[in-house]
């Protein structure tokens, strides 16, 4: 059986910079057509300036023929002026701004601790019609975390949308059922990105056999019935949800140790995991307007004219890839796969 798509779109992706750049672009490019790249690098993306020097990086590391189109984003901050949200507009490269609270994920440090800091911002951004891309977690030592997504929504994601009624809002990752349902009864203007092991793993696949390191990521992986929630919303066919892989490689050696970072690099079979877990359910028929046409219409650009082919064909991805001394480790390694990439 073959699958014929119109190419897909990554509206959430983590591509690093350097070494590690070179190693996983080519995964990312070979199955979609743009991605949103996110801007927490070491230092942060917080510039226009740095973010076109960024995305003149990767451009450069591209495979020879490649058309893929990264759309970088901003790293917002409490100091994060006006001015700036303008010139990433007027650039025609900037398509959001990223918003981490402060000690969120990976390089998070020196995001906000105080949404109401960035109140000129966020205006500026709802008057020039640029996406704020939400990492929706509190960081707060006394939340448990597994509730962190409901009370970061109920505390400041849901004043922020209130506040600026205009302002275009995309709940990343999101991760349970209250994420879910918060996107599902928002107002117009308000998406959500899911990742494919959001919709397969429930948090029992942390402790499977004992700890493991290559599900760790954050937002950490929820109870079932959020599993469940997520898969759902995913398939449901409604346009406030598309993909967003949130693919996020990080070394072996950083993953397997006392303090191991989070993220699950899933590049190199992400739009397979996706047919298969859209195959599962029975909406295979949804597939294409989740991962190719919901993402462009939200952030208002054109659907990509060019196909990808799918083929159930099981296959096995590989146990790690090599980058410089060490490796990486892809979701589902070793793992049957039962969708292949056919042609893009």
């Amino acid at each position: 059986m073959r699958l014929t798509l119109r190419r897909p779109d990554d509206w959430h992706l983590h591509l690093r910079d350097g070494e590690l750049l070179r190693a996983v672009l080519p995964y990312t490019a070979a199955r979609f057509a743009r991605a949103i790249v996110m801007p927490n690098l070491s230092p942060p993306v917080t510039t226009t300036a740095a973010a076109l020097a960024y995305r003149d990086r990767i451009l450069a590391a591209l495979p020879a023929g490649s058309d893929f189109q990264p759309l970088m984003t901003l790293y917002l901050t409490d100091n994060t002026p006006p001015e700036e949200i303008r010139r990433a507009r007027d650039s025609g490269a900037i398509a959001g701004v990223k918003l981490y609270p402060a000690g969120a994920t990976t390089n998070s440090d020196s995001g906000v601790t105080d949404i109401w800091r960035c109140e000129a911002a966020l205006a500026a951004m709802e008057e020039a019609g640029m996406v704020l891309q939400v990492h929706g977690e509190v960081t707060h030592a006394e939340v448990d975390v597994f509730h962190r997504e409901r009370v970061f929504i109920e505390n400041i994601l849901a004043p922020v949308v209130e506040r600026f009624p205009r302002l275009k809002v995309i709940l990343e990752h999101v991760t349970t059922a209250d994420g879910v349902d918060f996107v599902r009864g928002a107002r117009d203007g308000v998406a959500a990105t899911i990742t494919p092991q959001h919709m397969m793993l429930n948090r029992n696949a942390l402790f499977a056999g004992g700890l493991r390191p290559h599900h760790y990521c954050l937002p950490v992986l929820k109870a079932e019935r959020h599993r469940q929630a997520v898969l759902d919303a995913a398939v449901s066919g409604s346009a406030r949800f598309f993909l967003g892989t949130d693919s996020a490689p990080h070394t072996r050696g950083s993953k397997e140790s006392s303090c191991g970072c989070a993220g699950i690099y899933s590049a190199p079979v992400g739009i397979e995991i996706y047919a298969e877990l859209f195959e599962q359910a029975g909406a295979l028929d949804r597939l294409e307007a989740f991962a190719s046409e919901f993402g462009p219409r939200f952030y208002g650009l054109p659907l990509n004219e060019d196909r990808i082919v799918l083929e159930r064909r099981p296959w096995q991805p590989p146990a790690e890839y090599r980058v410089g001394a060490d490796t990486l480790v892809p979701f589902r390694a070793g793992e049957t796969v039962s969708w292949s990439l056919v042609s893009a």
